[in-house]
Parts: structure tokens; sequence; C-alpha cells
């Protein structure tokens, strides 16, 4: 897809999350309406090379979603994709159901996460073990910034460096805030971009809603081998998309009632439904 066509087709993502979080009662809106431009532009933009019918392939890219309770985002985006049917997506956080509210093993996820820090350090070794395979594919990882506060993910920072991972791409969804309020309150982690540079990164901050940013910033990750190990810094806004919820950190673990689920939809323009 175009930027155009992905800018359009957030709505219908953003809908089917929202959707689908009423429907389950309970899970994370916040992080999941900041971070879906991002996996819309790596599933829908021609970032990631992987196919539905052939998932296992060795050489195709891997996605590994650290800050599991954005798992709505990632459903979301693999039924749409057509790793499986979108009705499951009703399903969310039901007993039983594939899908959990953190990533499990099923279609389309490389790894179950959900402990924060956790994922980044299997993207690590993904691209660790790719790398001496000599694959071609690519290990995309997507943290929290709350996520930065985890030891962890600086000892995968370092282990990704001292590597020379350039098959690695490490996507911040910087949007500012975790469920007790403000990163900056809680416990700080700014400066950032220092941080990664610090770390070996080869470091780009970009607006993680500007598709044209976005799509440039993967471009240049894509085509970019130089042994450092490549971070995009992408400025988010919690709950993008709807204004009531929108840098409002209440929303991090809250879905939407009935009533507000509708109010939704009519600001996004879609009718309900996936």
């Amino acid at each position: 897809m175009k930027t155009k066509e992905l800018e359009e087709f957030s709505k219908t993502l953003r809908k089917a999350i929202l959707v689908s979080l009423n429907a389950a009662k309970s899970g994370h809106s916040g992080g999941s309406l900041s971070s879906i431009d991002i996996l819309n532009t790596l599933y829908f933009g021609g970032v990631l090379n992987i196919d539905p019918n052939n998932p296992r392939n060795d050489n195709q890219d891997r996605f590994v979603l650290s800050k599991g309770h954005a798992a709505p985002a990632l459903y979301v985006c693999l039924a749409y994709k057509g790793f499986f049917d979108k009705d499951l997506l009703y399903t969310l956080r039901k007993l039983g159901s594939p899908l959990q509210g953190h990533p499990k093993k099923l279609s389309g996820v490389c790894a179950s996460t959900g402990s924060l820090g956790h994922g980044l350090s299997q993207a690590v070794g993904m691209a660790l073990a790719l790398k001496l395979k000599n694959s071609p594919a690519n290990v995309y990882c997507l943290i929290g910034d709350g996520e930065m506060q985890e030891g962890l993910v600086y000892e995968a920072l370092m282990c990704a460096s001292h590597y020379k991972l350039d098959n690695l791409c490490v996507i911040l969804d910087f949007n500012g805030l975790q469920i007790d309020g403000a990163i900056s309150d809680v416990m700080n982690i700014s400066p950032v971009k220092e941080k990664f540079e610090a770390f070996g990164f080869l470091t780009y901050e970009v607006d993680g809603h500007n598709y044209h940013q976005l799509l440039d910033a993967f471009e240049r990750f894509k085509n970019t081998k130089n042994s450092k190990p490549f971070a995009l810094i992408a400025h988010t806004v919690k709950g993008k998309g709807v204004s009531f919820m929108e840098n409002k950190y209440e929303y991090h673990g809250k879905p939407p009632t009935d009533e507000e689920l509708d109010k939704a939809l009519l600001e996004l323009g879609v009718e309900n439904g996936i």
C-alpha cells in the first residue's frame, strides 16, 4: 500500500482493535492504538518479507512484539494479512482462544512475549541465529518506552552491538505514558537517542504516525548494512485516533465500553464490526 492507502486502512485496523477489546471487556487500548501505524507500515507497507501460507520459511523476516500487552494491534494485522480468520478477533482474551492477552505461539507470531524486556532479548537471539545461517532475513522488534526501564533491555542492546547485528531493527513506541502515569515521572528514560547511540546503534527519530517518515526509515534500515544494529525512535500518542483516549494513561489497560466504542467509531468514520 502507498501512504494514502495506509492512512485510510489505519481506520479499519483501529476499528478492529476497539471492537475486539470491547468484546473482550478487558485489554490494552492506549498502547495498541499508539503502535498500530508502525505495525500497519510493517505488515501492509511492503516492509516485512512474510508469507501467511509459509510462515516458517527461514528466509522470511521476523517480527517480535516485545511490549506484549499491545497484542490487539498485532492480532488485527495478522488477521487482515491472512494468517487466521478475522472473526477470531471477537474471541480476544476468551477462555480457550489462541488470542490471549499477550502473544503466544500461533501462526504469524514468532515469540511469546509479555514479560517486559524479554522480547528484545529473543529478537537479538533470532538475529544472531539468522546471521550464522547467512540468511537474508531481518528481525524487527517493537518495544515500549516504559519497557526501557527494564535492565534486560540494555543487556540486549549491548549484545546486539557486540555481535554487529545489522539485521536487527529495534522500534521504540515512545508515547510517553505507562500504566501509572508519565514515563518522565515514574522513571525517566531520557535521553533516549543518546542511549541507543552509546550502545552502538544507528539511530533515527520519526513521527510514529507519519507514514512517509516510517517508510523512509525502514527503507534506510534495509539499505544500510554497516555492522550496526538499527534503532527507530517513533514518537507516538497513546490512544491515537480516539480523542477521549489520546494522552490518557488511564486507557493503558482499559477497553472501550459500548458507549465509548460507538463514540470512537463515529470519530473514525467507520461502521461497527470486523
